[in-house]
């Protein structure tokens, strides 16, 4: 089950993209479908089959934008935050072999193409919910327990 929190920089993107494909994108390939359509057969068209699988794809994000904008909560940084790893915080971790890892958490909207963000459901994020600079979190892994060290929380 997917958490339905989102950083305002997370809303502010989708929203953008929600924009575009809308107001930019679906215009554009509309007219093309239109101008392949008036070519004549349209089974032979590459160019109208094409872009209308293209509109297809367009108004299935559209609709799922849409229902995800209305659903997701904007959770913005509150100083009663500091010190404590919450949402929304960039977050520094090491273990005992000196690996560190850096990373934001956020919700699970944001992290696709991004691999400095991990999702709030996570198993990293959720046993470092809470936790203050070098608290040790025991993190359950497909591979066993592994050891962490908090070194750094920061929120923009």
């Amino acid at each position: 089950m997917k958490t339905n929190l989102i950083t305002r920089e997370g809303y502010d993107k989708l929203k953008r993209e929600l924009d575009f494909l809308w107001k930019e994108e679906r215009p554009e390939v509309t007219k093309k479908v239109t101008w392949a359509a008036s070519l004549g057969d349209r089974s032979e068209n590459a160019d109208y089959q094409y872009n209308k699988k293209r509109l297809r794809e367009i108004d299935r994000r559209v609709r799922y934008l849409r229902k995800r904008l209305e659903l997701v909560q904007v959770v913005d940084y509150s100083p009663q935050q500091d010190g404590k790893i919450f949402f929304g915080a960039f977050v520094e971790i090491e273990n005992d072999e000196g690996e560190t890892k850096a990373f934001r958490i956020v919700g699970p909207d944001e992290i696709y193409g991004r691999n400095d963000y991990i999702s709030i459901d996570s198993p990293m994020a959720r046993a470092l919910l809470k936790k203050e600079v070098d608290d040790e979190v025991e993190v359950n892994t497909p591979a066993g327990k592994k050891e962490w060290f908090v070194n750094s929380i920061r929120y923009q």
